[in-house]
Order: structure tokens, then C-alpha cells, then sequence
């Protein structure tokens, strides 16, 4: 809020306040930014996938290898379902163990291909996290002008 009580919009990363008026820049840093996204997304799968075959090298078994294969693909995919929501309805949205960082952690570290992937998808659509900020920043406009609004016409009543 600035000196007027007004409104102001939170930064979001790589954006800062520019997703409010979605000036020239904002269309650049949504490129970079899905490419960034996409690039480490796939050097996270080729390292996900090194270190499957390292597993496969040293002969422990195919229940072994479809285990790790499964783990990696249930923690991806819920990587990439919490990321999304998060992106897309912010942090509020998580409900029960999704909503729990502890518990959590572990998976999206070895999810994190899963997340890479739901932040450049959600890239491509909008800024990551834009929805849930102008939700939230057109709530305070609408709450800021009622109070404005509202003293002139408290006078007028008699």
C-alpha cells in the first residue's frame, strides 16, 4: 500500500510488477522464461535418466528398476499437479498433505523434472503465479475503491 492507502501488486519473480500493464517486456520475459523453463526441465530428465541407468548398471534387479521407475514417475506427477495448482491458485489452494512442506519435500526433490515442466507449461499461458496475484490485487482495487466510495455517500444520506 502506498502513501493513499492505494493498492499496489506484488512482484512476482523474473516479472516484477510488469504483469499488471503487460508492457513490451513481459512478453520477452515470458519467452525466456518458458525457454529457461523447458531447457533445465530437460537436462533434469537426462540427469533423472542417468542416474536410472546407473541403478541398471549395477545389476540390482529388475523389481529394482521398475520401483525407482515408478517412484520417479508418482513423484513427478504430483510434482507437477502441486506446482501447477500453486501457479494457478496459489499457495491457499494446497489442501491436507499437499499443503505440508515437510512432507512434501522429498517428493518434489525428486520430482523436480515434474515441476520444471508445470512452470513452463504454465509459462506459456500466463506469468507463473499471475492469476492468483491479480486475483488478489483486483480484490484490493475493488475493496480500496468501495472505501473511497463510501464516506462521499455516507454525507449525502439524511
Amino acid at each position: 500500500m502506498s502513501e493513499n492507502n492505494a493498492p499496489t501488486p506484488d512482484p512476482i519473480r523474473f516479472f516484477g510488477t510488469g504483469w499488471v500493464t503487460h508492457d513490451t517486456a513481459y512478453w520477452l520475459r515470458r519467452v525466456g522464461v518458458s525457454v529457461g523453463a523447458l531447457a533445465a526441465a530437460c537436462a533434469g530428465a537426462e540427469l533423472m535418466r542417468l542416474a536410472v541407468e546407473g541403478v541398471a548398471v549395477s545389476k540390482g534387479g529388475s523389481l529394482i528398476n521398475v520401483l525407482l521407475v515408478g517412484a520417479i514417475v508418482i513423484c513427478t506427477a504430483i510434482a507437477a499437479v502441486r506446482t501447477w495448482g500453486r501457479l494457478s491458485k496459489g499457495r491457499d489452494s494446497l489442501t491436507g498433505w499437499m499443503a505440508d512442506e515437510k512432507s512434501v519435500g522429498p517428493m518434489l526433490m525428486i520430482g523436480f523434472v515434474g515441476a520444471l515442466v508445470a512452470y513452463f507449461l504454465r509459462s506459456l499461458v500466463e506469468a507463473p503465479g499471475e492469476a492468483e496475484k491479480r486475483s488478489r490485487y483486483d480484490l484490493a482495487q475493488a475493496a480500496f475503491a468501495r472505501r473511497r466510495t463510501a464516506p462521499a455517500t455516507r454525507g449525502k444520506r439524511r
